[in-house]
């Protein structure tokens, strides 16, 4: 049976700050690699294969983190952009509460939680589900069907694209769902490739 594990990065600089992050490559604060830790804590036991982040650092260091408490840092790792946070342009690095005040709250909230509405000079989460997706589809899950056990460490919205997809969520579905930092979800799946089950650890 096929097992991927995906991780959202802890806790972020700039989540502490409140602060849109997208592409900006923040470091985890000191909650964020502690988070880290307890996660590989609650993945003592699995034997991964192949990992695969994003290019940024705070997602890379989650998963060093969590190798070296499993002990598997020997592990072929794939970075690629595909599993990048979504891009928030313009509002990159501002306050949320400061974003509010320059923009109003309902413009705000229609760029957070809508589906296909970006912020300006950003990405929406379709079209961050549409470099997430193809990505998967290529380089993700023929390992799956191979009956391998994965990890993906991310971020909130590539996540949420991936697990919308895997979940077969609706786009109003999707709006209520959140990823918590550092909490490993596992997925199984069949010989075919469709999910049995999924939990967090």
């Amino acid at each position: 049976m096929a097992q991927m594990v995906l991780l959202r990065h802890g806790e972020s600089q700039w989540n502490l700050e409140n602060r849109f992050t997208g592409w900006v490559d923040v470091p985890l604060s000191r909650k964020g690699e502690q988070e880290a830790r307890v996660a590989g804590q609650k993945l003592i036991g699995f034997r991964f294969d192949r990992a695969y982040t994003s290019v940024l650092k705070r997602a890379i260091d989650t998963l060093n983190i969590v190798l070296t408490v499993i002990g598997q840092t020997d592990i072929p790792i794939e970075k690629d952009q595909a599993l990048n946070e979504r891009l928030y342009g313009d509002l990159q690095g501002m306050n949320k509460a400061e974003t509010i005040s320059k923009y109003g709250e309902r413009q705000v909230k229609i760029w957070r939680r809508s589906y296909d509405v970006r912020p300006p000079g950003g990405e929406s989460l379709k079209d961050t589900a549409d470099r997430v997706l193809p990505y998967y589809e290529r380089r993700i899950k023929p390992e799956l069907l191979a009956g391998r056990t994965l990890i993906v460490a991310a971020h909130g919205n590539s996540l949420r694209a991936l697990v919308m997809h895997l979940d077969r969520l609706s786009p109003d579905e999707v709006l209520e769902l959140n990823i918590p930092t550092g909490a490993p979800l596992l997925y199984e799946f069949d010989a075919a490739g469709a999910v049995l089950a999924h939990r967090y650890l």
